[in-house]
């Protein structure tokens, strides 16, 4: 099934991401229909431990929740000390996806590749200042690269340039894997982030601070087929 949903992922790129950190909590089933309904194909879930980044969110019975409610893809992305240590309940709990970070662990071939076996697709995350070269073992194992355009887990950040000159070399590099893109992404940043060959934009606050989902979703989506790809 997970592998079902990684192939959705692939057939809605380019596509947004609402990442839901940002959504009513107390009303997440109404939060799910409005996302929906504006023509949202995948959600974007950040599990923070707070250990590797300051910030403490949210673990499995979210996803799991969630997952009662929706049949959409579920990229979970753990920004987390020990990502095999929550894999397989995360697997278990609903998700689609699995993106842990290259800083976060020694060997990232091996984590890769036991996510992996759990059946759901395989990412892999870096933050701005880590170097594209940290990835080389890894990327045969993985599904996609989670491009950070800020340092993961802290909120208030400029989007870093850096993160497009990365999607660019690996759009070059590896044509097949998916690219993602996290931080700061908006109306301005995520057209030149499509021209670098990103197929999936999370987005935050420019969805979930807006009133109108549709709207926001819409002029997202205008300013990447816009984009010079």
């Amino acid at each position: 099934m997970s592998q079902d949903k990684l192939q959705m992922m692939r057939d809605a790129g380019p596509s947004v991401l609402p990442s839901l950190l940002l959504c009513d909590f107390g009303d997440l089933k109404g939060e799910l229909d409005r996302l929906r309904d504006a023509g949202t194909q995948v959600l974007h879930l950040d599990v923070m431990d707070g250990h590797f980044v300051p910030n403490l969110t949210y673990g499995m019975p979210i996803v799991e929740g969630l997952r009662r409610h929706t049949d959409l893809p579920l990229d979970v992305h753990l920004m987390i000390s020990d990502p095999l240590h929550y894999a397989r309940p995360m697997a278990e709990a609903g998700a689609s996806s699995l993106t842990f970070h290259v800083e976060a662990v020694q060997d990232a071939e091996q984590v890769a590749g036991e996510i992996r076996e759990l059946g759901v697709g395989v990412g892999v995350a870096l933050n701005p200042e880590t170097p594209l070269s940290d990835l080389d073992a890894c990327l045969p194992l993985v599904d996609l690269v989670l491009v950070m355009s800020v340092d993961a887990g802290f909120g208030g950040q400029a989007f870093n340039p850096v993160a497009l000159e990365k999607l660019a070399t690996l759009r070059e590099s590896h044509p097949h894997l998916l690219l993602e893109i996290d931080g700061g992404i908006n109306s301005e940043t995520i057209g030149p982030a499509r021209a670098a060959g990103c197929d999936l934009f999370v987005v935050g606050s420019a969805i979930f601070k807006q009133h109108d989902y549709s709207a926001a979703i819409s002029a997202l989506e205008a300013a990447i087929e816009g984009a010079n790809v």
